[in-house]
């Protein structure tokens, strides 16, 4: 006998729920007929996929190879349905998105609500995480990534670039004077990054390159927690545009060393999974944030 879909689904479903309770309560069923659902499932395929005790799961080998396969052949049952739906130009269904905080915070939020009025049919499902994820993993259909992408069998659409800026709060400015050069960074707090030592290296012109190591006085995961910081006076940082642009323009921080900026630009990409016909409820999303991000053209912010 072969598996079927719900049977697929189901085990899935457990995956990711973390528990056979959890799953039961999700797609409506009893725990005793969810387990049962996957007794019958590894009979079939003659493997046990999920060590199970009284308190915990485990996947086994086969049972993980099993998950990620699965996965992307329930993904491709929903594009099928999805590609028949787009006849009708309705797109629906879940859309589940991951970005940094701050991108997420400054670069998507503010515009959510006109994406829903655009797309009342689509469910979104908006996740936070610094660090890189795995999208099988975190079931996720888009990944919005900043600076440069890494060798990946990932599909990515470009969505934009954006300027980097020194900058201070005019409080910091007014307490510790206004760096005149690059080497008077020296005598100052300077805010930077624990997770990605690429970004302490603010992209500053001087002597020897285009590029200016920092040691920073506080170092934090987060984009946001370092624009915080800078807003609360705690010292000068390097930021992207797209966090940045509404407190310059309100006056909440003030860019200093723009004569000696090297206008790098951090890309800024989406990654998915799908590349042929891409799920009409993904291709909405990426039209519509990419002409959104377009707005910062005027300030510098260009794709």
């Amino acid at each position: 006998m072969k598996a079927r879909s719900d049977e697929l689904q189901i085990f899935v479903c457990v995956i990711e729920c973390g528990s056979i309770s959890a799953a039961a309560e999700q797609v409506g069923q009893t725990p005793s007929a969810v387990s049962r659902t996957l007794s019958r499932l590894e009979a079939k395929l003659d493997t046990t996929l999920i060590n199970r005790t009284t308190r915990r799961m485990d996947l086994t080998e086969e049972g993980k190879y099993f998950f990620e396969h699965a996965k992307l052949i329930l993904d491709q049952m929903d594009e099928l349905e999805e590609r028949l739906n787009s006849r009708q130009q309705t797109p629906s269904g879940r859309l589940r998105i991951n970005a940094a905080s701050p991108f997420m915070l400054h670069a998507i939020v503010p515009y959510i609500d006109e994406f829903r009025r655009l797309y009342p049919d689509i469910q979104l499902e908006l996740n936070s995480n610094d660090l890189i994820i795995d999208l099988l993993e975190q079931s996720t259909d888009i990944a919005i990534r900043i600076g440069a992408l890494a060798d990946s069998t990932l599909h990515a659409r470009s969505l934009g670039c954006s300027p980097l800026h020194i900058v201070a709060s005019p409080a910091y400015l007014e307490q510790h004077g206004i760096p005149a050069a690059v080497a008077d960074l020296k005598d100052h707090a300077l805010l930077g990054f624990t997770q990605n030592e690429g970004l302490n290296q603010w992209p500053l012109r001087h002597v020897h390159g285009d590029r200016w190591p920092i040691n920073a006085a506080i170092n934090a995961s987060s984009g946001e927690t370092v624009r915080q910081l800078a807003l609360e006076g705690q010292g000068i940082a390097c930021l992207s545009d797209f966090m940045t642009h509404a407190d310059i323009r309100a006056g909440r921080l003030k860019e200093v060393l723009s004569e000696f900026n090297s206008g790098y630009r951090q890309p800024i990409n989406a990654v998915y999974y799908r590349n042929s016909q891409l799920a009409l409820r993904i291709q909405c999303f990426l039209d519509f944030i990419q002409g959104k991000l377009a707005v910062y053209a005027n300030s510098d912010f260009k794709g």
